[in-house]
């Protein structure tokens, strides 16, 4: 199964529950209020979010002053169009530099680990000498799991015992990757410390050892969000984004979501851009977002037509 089969499977959930409610709003009926109201209640039960709903409510109905639509079969299309510029152009990951620093951030339970490995593995098959650093130290587990990961991907692994200094272990990572010639690093972190403000000043000071060790390289600090949490998604990565710059979202688990629609409201509220989205279970399903292939694998029909 290609990529974008596993895209269409992974979204039928959301796919299901957005068209459920919006099949019969398109029949041909004309444009009244009550028909707007339907839509966005619609939209919010799809994971849109209230604010996410109400903006393409507005935008629709300028949309239709404007060209004069009379009929609800007419703006099937425009919604189609609205979303895909919510969702805005794709941003590739920035590895332009050697090395190049991925920072990976997140809630324990997201998938975060797990992404990380894929994403080893993603970087490897296509020729890319990788580093991962276990600077999540707080959870002797998650220093397992990201061991048996990299031997699944068949990159080089930097890791200290666990409750050892975090930063430490940033501090050895970014010295192998240059004594190794390392393309890429990728930095996990831990997801949950005794309390918000001590996880935050963790972050914070792995942050600072990055820039002084990788001073002039690439820098992507992504956020793994957990795509079944909907909603809840959206606040994780706001208030991480006030204590670290997010450049983009690692969306997990959306094969196993009705809640898909949390990548137009991220992209919407937040204006961080999705850059991976995991599909399954497997090594090889996590790819890079494709804004394009997410609209129409919402949008087709069972033909096949969109």
């Amino acid at each position: 199964m290609g990529f974008f089969e596993k895209l269409k499977a992974g979204l039928k959930k959301t796919k299901d529950s957005l068209f459920g409610g919006l099949s019969g709003l398109f029949s041909g009926s004309k444009i009244d209020e009550e028909f707007y109201d339907e839509l966005e209640e619609t939209l919010i039960l799809a994971d849109l979010g209230a604010k996410t709903s109400e903006d393409i409510v507005a935008g629709l109905k300028e949309r239709v002053k404007e060209k004069k639509l009379e009929t609800t079969d007419t703006v099937l299309d425009e919604l189609k169009d609205m979303i895909s510029g919510m969702l805005g152009d794709d941003v590739p990951l920035d590895l332009s530099t050697t090395p190049s620093v991925i920072l990976v951030i997140g809630v324990n339970g997201v998938g975060k680990t797990t992404a990380i490995g894929k994403l080893s593995h993603q970087l490897k098959e296509q020729g890319k000498k990788v580093i991962v650093a276990a600077a999540d130290t707080f959870r002797a587990a998650a220093i397992d799991q990201l061991n048996v990961w990299t031997e699944r991907a068949g990159v080089d692994i930097i890791k200290h015992n666990e409750g050892s200094d975090p930063a430490a272990v940033v501090y050895d990572a970014m010295d192998a990757a240059k004594a190794r010639n390392a393309d890429v690093v990728i930095i996990d972190t831990a997801g949950r410390l005794h309390n918000k403000s001590n996880l935050m000043q963790e972050l914070a000071k792995i942050s600072r050892i990055v820039r002084q060790k990788a001073e002039g390289c690439a820098l992507e600090v992504l956020i793994a969000l957990d795509a079944t949490t909907g909603q809840n998604a959206v606040n994780q990565a706001r208030a991480f984004n006030e204590a670290c710059d997010i450049t983009g979202i690692i969306l997990t688990k959306l094969d196993s979501s009705a809640k898909g629609g949390i990548v137009i409201s991220i992209a919407n509220e937040l204006k961080v851009p999705v850059k991976l989205i995991s599909v399954g279970e497997k090594i090889d399903d996590l790819q890079p977002f494709s804004s394009d292939d997410f609209v129409r694998a919402l949008f087709e029909t069972k033909e096949g037509d969109e």
